[in-house]
């Protein structure tokens, strides 16, 4: 439960930043360019909360956790790329955001385990 309820509060930071951002483009003087690279750093962030939450909830291998919820993460954002774009491409980008949503996830359920400590 601790996996589902950590990832549900990821997608929840997402959804606040990239509509923040989308504000951001249309009344501020920011860039549709910057866009990839919020896109990466709230995706790492959001998975960093979610590792740190899903871990707090388990007993032992906070990583594993932290990792745990980063791919599904990852899986459930290519999923919803995958919905809205009506196909799926493979790219540099995907495979980016997956190994950060893993390794972020990884280092949150890390901090998470050793925090309730």
């Amino acid at each position: 439960m601790g996996l589902v309820m950590g990832v549900i509060i990821a997608y929840a930071i997402t959804a606040i930043a990239f509509i923040a951002t989308a504000i951001g483009i249309t009344y501020t003087p920011l860039q549709e360019g910057a866009v990839p690279i919020v896109v990466m750093i709230t995706c790492v962030l959001a998975v960093v909360v979610a590792g740190f939450d899903a871990s707090r909830r388990a007993v032992k291998n906070g990583w594993a956790w932290g990792m745990a919820a980063g791919c599904l993460y990852a899986v459930i954002l290519i999923l919803i790329i995958i919905w809205v774009s009506g196909g799926f491409v493979l790219d540099g980008r995907k495979i980016m955001l997956t190994l950060l949503s893993i390794v972020g996830g990884g280092i949150g359920g890390a901090l998470g385990i050793n925090f309730k400590k």
